[in-house]
């Protein structure tokens, strides 16, 4: 990419973190609800008329939606995402505590699926039409129906409670806690990902250089690994950025069902408690990573396809 792209995909990105910081503080300004009386019934107060008018005061709750906005703008510009109300520490440090169990979960459950994907979709688009693009079609049918919460909590009835090959109260973060909500995950996006790697490898399978090497004689799978599978790894690339940015920003339920500690079960409970400055903490951490994620797919075209490199 140019400096003058680069700069271009900078403005775009402030532009797209304005608005949706913006919206998302305007949504749960607007959210039923009062945060300061939600943090006092959860800490034992009687929220009391003058008790309630002088923690909104404490916590500028009692200001203009525009000055709310402004001074959280500015505090995060600084440095400062404010203080938790329902966990009672700074925005920034209960993110960054919550932020490596769900990015070490996403990376995990992105490696069973590109485990899973990549050679399905491969088969099923080789052996188009035959019994083995009919079964790779129909277990992805399967898993595209169903819900990943039904899927987790059927694993965790299987191996938590029969089996007892996991604890069911979860809590914690090493490996073995890791294993189920990994495999929820990846299931749940194994078979989109096994039908787009199968549809870019069919177009590529189409291509008049493919009907080419085969009338000079170059054997099939010569063909499927130094010339199909490169053309089409720009498609697959881009929807792995897309898949491990949605595995971020989409792990909420999966993690409630595991009690993981990441960042999805964390802003849920800052939704239910109306925990402005971690609920805008939360959207500004996942839209800048999927951004940065989206952009490190478009740099890494320029590896994969010189070509582009030269067009730009």
């Amino acid at each position: 990419m140019s400096k003058k792209q680069i700069g271009k995909r900078l403005l775009q990105i402030l532009v797209v973190l304005f608005g949706v910081t913006f919206f998302t503080f305007a949504l749960t300004y607007l959210s039923p609800g009062d945060p300061a009386e939600i943090m006092l019934t959860e800490c034992g107060n009687l929220p009391t008329p003058e008790l309630l008018e002088q923690t909104r005061h404490e916590l500028g709750l009692d200001q203009p939606f525009l000055v709310q906005y402004g001074n959280w703008l500015k505090g995060v510009l600084t440095g400062d995402m404010g203080n938790s109300y329902a966990f009672k520490i700074p925005v920034a440090e209960k993110l960054m505590k919550c932020f490596w169990p769900t990015m070490k979960l996403s990376l995990f459950a992105l490696l069973l699926m590109i485990v899973f994907s990549i050679p399905c979709g491969i088969l099923s688009a080789v052996y188009q039409n035959k019994w083995p693009d009919y079964l790779i079609r129909g277990i992805t049918f399967m898993g595209v129906s169903i819900p990943s919460f039904w899927i987790g909590l059927v694993l965790l009835s299987i191996f938590g409670v029969q089996l007892r090959w996991v604890n069911v109260a979860g809590g914690t973060t090493d490996f073995k806690a890791m294993i189920l909500p990994a495999v929820t995950l990846a299931m749940s996006m194994s078979s989109k990902y096994t039908r787009q790697v199968r549809n870019a490898v069919l177009e590529e399978l189409r291509q008049d250089y493919v009907t080419g090497a085969r009338m000079r004689g170059i054997k099939e799978g010569a063909i499927l690994w130094k010339h199909v599978l490169p053309n089409a790894m720009l498609p697959i690339v881009t929807l792995l950025g897309l898949s491990l940015g949605s595995l971020l920003g989409g792990t909420a339920v999966v993690e409630i069902i595991y009690n993981w500690p990441g960042m999805g079960s964390m802003a849920i409970k800052a939704i239910s408690c109306r925990d402005y400055p971690m609920v805008q903490g939360y959207v500004l951490v996942i839209a800048v990573l999927y951004m940065a994620i989206n952009i490190l797919v478009d740099l890494s075209y320029t590896w994969l396809d010189p070509r582009i490199k030269e067009v730009n």
